[in-house]
């Protein structure tokens, strides 16, 4: 469902994502871990066709990203670090706005509104502008934007990052609910963020992969997930 070949990208001499390869299939929630600066930002943006990589390719749903762009992103849902959104919208007519863009129409475009406003409660907000809104309900709106197309490939990029224990507790939630039959990535340092949703982890540092396994693999390996992350992403642990 997304499948990276060596993929790499240099900016001049630095090398920011290193010879990058893995697959993922329907129903993983995949964490994908490093410290800030460990090149994960980059890679959601190369998989989802917003950056062109330097060497290797990325593929979704059988859709390489750089020579069938449209077709990829079609399969796609993706919310960037920090949800960014119209400020001077509303909800209603942001969701409203992506639907035209991803062309829905008719009683098709009225049903996926209807789920993903009942999905991501996002009821009591619907005609306040973005700019008014909480965090965790920018991330709700931003969520629903992101699967009003009905995605197979989820891409989710620092999800929970700034939000408060209640907030953080509720986008996963979601997170958990849209897992059934979708691939979800999540990009993100909050090793917590493992043990609440995901179903596999990936461990990154300096753009190279360093672990991947699930999450009893990963605390098997290590004795604990925070102290195998420390280890690798210091170097102590090849």
């Amino acid at each position: 469902m997304l499948e990276t070949r060596g993929l790499t990208k240099r900016y001049g001499q630095h090398t920011v994502v290193n010879n990058l390869s893995f697959a993922c299939e329907p129903g993983e929630v995949l964490g994908f871990l490093g410290p800030n600066g460990a090149g994960k930002s980059t890679t959601m943006k190369i998989v989802t066709g917003f950056v062109a990589p330097s060497e290797g390719s990325a593929s979704i749903c059988g859709h390489d990203i750089q020579t069938e762009t449209l077709a990829a992103q079609r399969r796609i849902g993706y919310l960037p670090e920090g949800a960014p959104l119209y400020a001077e919208m509303t909800p209603k007519q942001c969701l409203n706005f992506i639907a035209d863009v991803h062309g829905l129409k008719g009683s098709h475009r009225r049903d996926r509104l209807d789920m993903v406003i009942e999905q991501m409660h996002l009821d009591p907000v619907l005609n306040q502008s973005t700019e008014t809104l909480s965090k965790g309900f920018r991330r709700r709106v931003g969520l629903a934007q992101a699967i009003l197309h009905d995605p197979d490939v989820l891409i989710l990029d620092e999800p929970t990052d700034g939000l408060d224990p209640n907030q953080k507790h509720e986008v996963r939630e979601l997170i958990r609910s849209l897992s059934a039959d979708k691939l979800v990535v999540i990009s993100t340092h909050i090793l917590e963020e493992v043990d609440a949703v995901c179903s596999r982890a990936i461990i990154i540092a300096a753009g190279r992969l360093l672990v991947d396994g699930s999450p009893e693999e990963l605390v098997k390996r290590g004795g604990s997930l925070e102290k195998l992350f420390r280890e690798v992403t210091q170097g102590g642990l090849q």
